[in-house]
């Protein structure tokens, strides 16, 4: 299994190349980006794996987001190099980076991506949330930390700690 560690600032820019070898420089488009401008990501929970030359072959980014009053974690991008797909890599960062999100007492995480994959670690259709448009909401999941009722939130999704 991969060796995770925390993304640091010279990291920065192999990230972003995973990242546009993954899903490309047109990513900057999608509707969870519009969260994700001028915002920091949350440091302590952007986690990388490399290989034994120094390549970026795994990473997740965390945002801060916000629903009526309530603060979350937006979780995304989460890219695996084509080369290592279907090896358990994105399940075994996903699940680390949950716990330790547990752990620092976020009390929810929202992501747009596929129920299909996002299911074992238990997220659900986010139903009452409302995503920036395009996107679809069949697409917009939700994941309860440390027993957050999820059933309170209705509203939209709003960016929070913008520069």
């Amino acid at each position: 299994m991969l060796k995770l560690e925390l993304e640091k600032p010279e990291d920065f820019s192999g990230v972003e190349d995973l990242y546009d070898i993954c899903f490309s420089p047109s990513r900057k488009v999608l509707s969870s980006y519009r969260l994700r401008e001028n915002v920091k990501p949350i440091d302590k929970l952007c986690y990388l794996a490399k290989n034994e030359t120094g390549s970026i072959l795994c990473a997740v980014r965390y945002w801060p987001i916000k629903i009526q009053s309530f603060k979350f974690l937006l979780l995304g991008p989460l890219a695996v190099h084509p080369t290592m797909q279907a090896e358990g890599h994105g399940n075994y960062i996903i699940n680390e980076t949950l716990k330790r999100a547990e752990k620092f007492g976020w009390q929810a995480i929202i992501l747009i991506g596929d129920l299909s994959y996002y299911r074992h670690f238990n997220f659900i259709i986010a139903k009452s949330i409302e995503f920036p448009l395009p996107t679809d909401p069949k697409r917009t999941l939700i994941k309860s930390l440390n027993g957050f009722d999820i059933s309170l939130l209705k509203g939209k999704v709003e960016r929070w700690g913008a520069k």
